[in-house]
């Protein structure tokens, strides 16, 4: 596997194919995901060089769908990666184990297994972080550039409706990220008119 080769291809597609409008699903929250998900891998004891691999090229490649749909985005990811990972030496078992990751990824939330859960908690890390607000913001941005929600109060409502059902996955993002994700939750409560 060229993960160099399929991770130059991701950044070039994005920076190059991506709507401007994607405040929330910019190249930044990939790099983000990319990010989380190698850091939740150790905490979860993740050491296999392989898994590693696939990980790392579900997460580069988990919302690549967005430069030809918003909606159905993940399905396009997946076809995009079936598409151009057997160039750089994915098998079609690898394949298949990056698309199970990527799927993972859509809300609602299903992982069937631990890089699934991994890659899922990484997605949804920023609900339990201290910039937990400003990204936040930028999804609702985004949200309101496409009109899929215009009132403050009614994306609050949502927000708080989506965070109170959401519970990650893995025991360490649980035990890192559960505290600081009821508080924000808090703080959007308090928001609500």
């Amino acid at each position: 596997m060229d993960i160099q080769s399929a991770e130059i291809f991701v950044i070039q597609t994005l920076e190059k194919s991506l709507s401007p409008t994607l405040f929330y699903h910019g190249i930044h929250h990939t790099f983000d995901v990319v990010d989380a998900s190698a850091k939740i891998a150790k905490a979860e004891e993740i050491t296999d060089e392989e898994s590693l691999v696939l990980l790392k090229t579900a997460a580069l490649y988990h919302d690549i769908g967005f430069i030809t749909t918003y909606k159905g985005h993940e399905e396009e990811g997946c076809r995009i990666a079936k598409a151009t990972l057997p160039t750089w030496n994915y098998s079609t078992e690898q394949i298949e184990q990056i698309c199970g990751m990527i799927m993972a990824t859509q809300i609602p939330q299903n992982p069937q297994n631990i890089l699934q859960k991994i890659i899922a908690d990484a997605d949804l890390d920023y609900l339990g972080r201290d910039d937990f607000e400003p990204i936040a913001d930028s999804l609702f941005r985004e949200l309101s550039a496409r009109i899929m929600v215009t009132d403050i109060n009614i994306w609050n409502q949502i927000q708080v409706k989506f965070i109170s059902a959401h519970h990650y996955w893995t025991a360490s993002e649980i035990a890192l990220r559960d505290d600081k994700k009821r508080q924000n939750l808090d703080k959007v409560k308090s928001l609500l008119l």
